[in-house]
């Protein structure tokens, strides 16, 4: 075989081998990029208050919760997780008691990130977006009774006390 060859399939082999390495390192760095989602946020939905805090990411992960409230009582509350796994980073959400639900990340930018589970009956998406105003912008959507439903809940920073 030609020495030039020889040596570019040498080359590509090496390639081949740190690629899967490679990927395994830009998968932990989405957890860590996550970090403009870290703080306490507050939103109105009519007569609703609505809350999030999420921790900066550390050790793979973000740690969430959410709490809303109406007429001074809490009406619905949400434990969530995004963390790293083999198969890359995941969102993980327990709301108000029910049953866990995992979502993959499909898509991730410095102000946006997305996650599926096309199987869950709804929402099969839940998106977080930062505003061009600083605040944050939680988005659930997919189907629902053969219509495709989506509901915004944006949210503004406040002081975590």
């Amino acid at each position: 075989m030609n020495p030039s060859v020889t040596k570019w399939l040498s080359q590509l082999t090496t390639l081949a081998l740190l690629f899967p390495v490679h990927l395994a390192a830009d998968s932990k760095l989405e957890v860590e990029g996550l970090d403009w989602m870290t703080g306490c946020w507050e939103g109105q939905s009519g007569k609703r208050q609505i809350e999030e805090h999420w921790t900066k990411p550390l050790g793979q992960s973000l740690l969430g919760m959410s709490r809303t409230v109406s007429g001074g009582k809490t009406i619905a509350y949400e434990f969530m997780r995004i963390h790293q796994e083999e198969a890359g980073v995941v969102f993980t959400a327990q709301p108000s008691g029910q049953k866990e639900a995992s979502f993959r990340m499909v898509r991730s930018s410095g102000k946006e990130v997305v996650f599926e589970n096309p199987d869950h009956d709804f929402p099969q998406r839940i998106m977080y977006r930062k505003d061009s105003l600083g605040g944050l912008v939680g988005r659930i959507e997919g189907k629902s009774n053969g219509k495709e439903r989506g509901m915004d809940f944006p949210m503004k920073k406040t002081k975590c006390e």
